[in-house]
C-alpha cells in the first residue's frame, strides 16, 4: 500500500493536483511513497469488511501485494492489485506463485485511475488523502451497489462510513509520525435519486404515492412524498448499499419505510399507525 508520510506532503501536493480522468498519454499519478501497511492492519481491514471466499478484492496501490495475498490465502477470496512500481508488482506475483495462490491473486503495473474496478466486491486503498478523494467519482461510477470500500487512515470526504475502527499502533510512527490508525468502511449506495411510484397499504393511501428522492452526502436521503394531494417531507432517509430506509409524517402519524432497492425497484416493510405491511415502488415508465 502507499501511505502518506507527513513530511512528504508539501513535496507531493503539486503532483496531486491533477484531473481524476487521465488522458491516454498522461503519466500515471504517483500515489505517494511506498511503505507497507503493518500486517496487523491488513488483517483488521479484511476482517472489518467481512471478506470471504465469495469476494473479489481489488487493492489500489498494492505495493508488495500483502492485502490481496492475505485475502486469498487466509480469507479464501480472489483478488487483484495494481501499482506503478514494476519491481513490487513482479515480487507480488512471485509471492502469489510461491504461496500456491497464483490462480486467485494477481498483480499488474497500472495507473489506478485507469484500472477497471467494476469486478470488485471489496476495494482497499491506503493512499494520500488527495488521491483518495480524487477517486470518489470513479468509485461511484464503476462499483456496484453494496461494494465495500476500505480506506486506511484517510476518509472519503462527504461520505458517511458504515463503520470505523480506531486503534494505536507503534509501527505507524514511521509512516505517519503518530500511532493512531483509523480504518473506514463504506458501502457503495444504490442510486435512487429522482421519481418513484409507490404502492402502500390502504391505511396510508388508497392511491399510488409519488416519491421524489434527493441524495445528500452520498448516502443521506431527503425528498417528498405526495399523499392524497399533499406534499409530505421525507426525512431520516439513508441508503446502505442496497438497503434503504426513510420516513414521513401524515398528520400526527409517522410511517417508517425499510427495504431493498435496485436502481429501478424497491420493496420492503412499512410500519406505523398500528400497521406493519409490505410496500413496493418502481420508476415511472
Amino acid at each position: 500500500m502507499r501511505p502518506c508520510r507527513r513530511r512528504f506532503l508539501p513535496l507531493l501536493a503539486a503532483a496531486l493536483i491533477a484531473p481524476a480522468v487521465q488522458g491516454a498519454d498522461t503519466p500515471p499519478v504517483d500515489a505517494g511513497p511506498y511503505v507497507p501497511s503493518p500486517t496487523s492492519v491488513v488483517a483488521d481491514m479484511l476482517t472489518l469488511a467481512a471478506v470471504g471466499p465469495k469476494d473479489f478484492v481489488i487493492d489500489l496501490g498494492s505495493g508488495d501485494g500483502r492485502i490481496v495475498l492475505t485475502a486469498a490465502k487466509v480469507f479464501g477470496a480472489r483478488g487483484f492489485g495494481v501499482d506503478i512500481n514494476e519491481k513490487l508488482v513482479k515480487d507480488a506475483n512471485e509471492a502469489a506463485r510461491l504461496q500456491g495462490i497464483g490462480d486467485r491473486a494477481s498483480f499488474a503495473v497500472q495507473d489506478l485511475f485507469k484500472t477497471d474496478i467494476s469486478k470488485a466486491t471489496v476495494l482497499t486503498m491506503y493512499l494520500l488523502p488527495n488521491t483518495v478523494n480524487m477517486l470518489k467519482d470513479k468509485l461511484l461510477a464503476e462499483l456496484s451497489p453494496g461494494t465495500r470500500i476500505l480506506s486506511h487512515d484517510y476518509p472519503l470526504h462527504g461520505w458517511l462510513p458504515d463503520d470505523t475502527k480506531q486503534f494505536e499502533l507503534q509501527d505507524k510512527i514511521a509512516i505517519t509520525g503518530v500511532t493512531t490508525t483509523i480504518l473506514y468502511l463504506y458501502r457503495v449506495p444504490v442510486k435512487i435519486e429522482g421519481d418513484w411510484i409507490a404502492r402502500v397499504p390502504a391505511a396510508i393511501s388508497r392511491q399510488p404515492v409519488n416519491l421524489t428522492f434527493e441524495m445528500k452526502r452520498v448516502v443521506r436521503l431527503t425528498g417528498r412524498a405526495r399523499v392524497a394531494g399533499k406534499d409530505l417531507p421525507i426525512d431520516e432517509g439513508i441508503v446502505r448499499g442496497e438497503q434503504v430506509q426513510f420516513q414521513f409524517y401524515s398528520g400526527e402519524q409517522r410511517y417508517k419505510f425499510s427495504g431493498t432497492a435496485t436502481d429501478k425497484t424497491m420493496d420492503g416493510i412499512v410500519e406505523g399507525g398500528g400497521i406493519k405491511a409490505a410496500w413496493s415502488a418502481a420508476r415511472p415508465k
